[in-house]
């Protein structure tokens, strides 16, 4: 009889030893708390990427969910349940103060300039305008020239490219819905402003030139990954040009060397002068939000997010280590920038070109 009150005492402080390790381990584990938001399209391969998911994991004890969304969509989305927004312009967060006021907090995380996408083809055909100036082993294209050709309806065979159908034009999201659209109708109406920062003063003068240019254009895209790849795989013939972000080429060099292999000597990025940022804001709408907030600051994260995602990140505008990147004819510095329009002058320019 005792020694079964034995066993039975050993098997109970077994069992307790156990649970209490089991609790002591529990305890110790970070609890790992998941936040769900909306992201722009372009950001999706960043937050996906394991090496940030681990940092955000075991540094910070966060773990992002995402819906997809527009920049401006996901403004007026249902944000029920929602720990943030992560759109790609500081434009869609002046939106979103007008729509519910402040958020809980917000930042620039990310920064990327909008860029042209074209063929080797159609670079030479251009440099024949004196549209082309070259740096190192990047190209500039002058936006004045280039809004004269689409203006006079030049085609494509008037600058030597008979195989192209139509009028010169370049391809961009949906200005009223997608940030890259809307970027590139912000930069269009600063150089119909002479290249001066479009103010209320002459929206009405500039306002139907710019509907008149992407009238031409007919359907255009919600999404600027959807453009990018479509680009990429549909050839000249389909989509001679377009607007996106120049991270969109270091991203997809960086995570498929060798599909970029076989079509780096086609691709060519144009850098426009001026250009415009895209500032890529993280709006927290709670503590939970502001948790992943502090983590895609993180000095490890934002290095990823050059190296493999190519955004440029924090404050600085130089790129010295350029030559790490897979992706060719990425600049250096990006210096010939122009002011967004404020977001009164850009609700205006959203609304007529809807």
């Amino acid at each position: 009889q005792m020694k079964k009150r034995m066993i039975g005492l050993a098997l109970l402080i077994v069992i307790m030893l156990v649970i209490g390790g089991i609790h002591m381990a529990i305890g110790r584990a970070p609890q790992i708390i998941t936040v769900d938001g909306y992201v722009g399209g372009e950001k999706i391969e960043l937050l996906e990427d394991e090496e940030v998911q681990a940092i955000l994991e075991e540094d910070y004890g966060v773990k992002a969910d995402y819906s997809r969304a527009g920049s401006l969509d996901m403004m007026t989305a249902d944000m029920d349940g929602m720990d943030y927004l992560f759109p790609s312009s500081s434009i869609a967060e002046e939106y979103y103060e007008d729509l519910h006021g402040s958020p809980e907090q917000s930042e620039i995380v990310l920064n990327t300039p909008i860029v042209l996408y074209t063929h080797q083809a159609v670079l030479d055909a251009f440099d024949s305008q004196g549209l082309i100036t070259s740096s190192g082993n990047s190209y500039y294209i002058d936006m004045t020239k280039l809004v004269e050709l689409i203006q006079n309806d030049t085609s494509w065979a008037d600058i030597g490219l008979p195989e192209l159908y139509g009028n010169i034009s370049v391809d961009t999201t949906d200005p009223a819905r997608s940030n890259s659209g809307n970027m590139f109708a912000a930069l269009l109406a600063n150089v119909l402003n002479g290249g001066q920062t479009l103010t209320q003063e002459n929206l009405q003068t500039i306002l139907p030139q710019l509907q008149d240019i992407f009238g031409k254009l007919g359907y255009m895209e919600t999404s600027s990954s959807d453009l990018f790849s479509q680009f990429l795989r549909m050839g000249i013939g389909a989509k001679p040009v377009i607007a996106g972000y120049e991270s969109q080429l270091i991203e997809y060099a960086a995570l498929y060397p060798d599909q970029y292999e076989t079509m780096k000597d086609d691709i060519v990025m144009l850098y426009p002068t001026p250009t415009v940022w895209s500032t890529h804001v993280f709006i927290a709408l709670d503590a939970n939000g502001q948790v992943l907030l502090n983590g895609l600051l993180d000095e490890d994260i934002q290095r990823l997010a050059w190296e493999k995602h190519g955004f440029r990140t924090g404050n600085y505008t130089t790129v010295s280590e350029s030559g790490s990147l897979n992706a060719q004819g990425v600049a250096d510095t990006i210096t010939q920038v122009t002011q967004v329009p404020s977001y009164d002058v850009m609700k205006v320019i959203i609304e007529q070109l809807q």
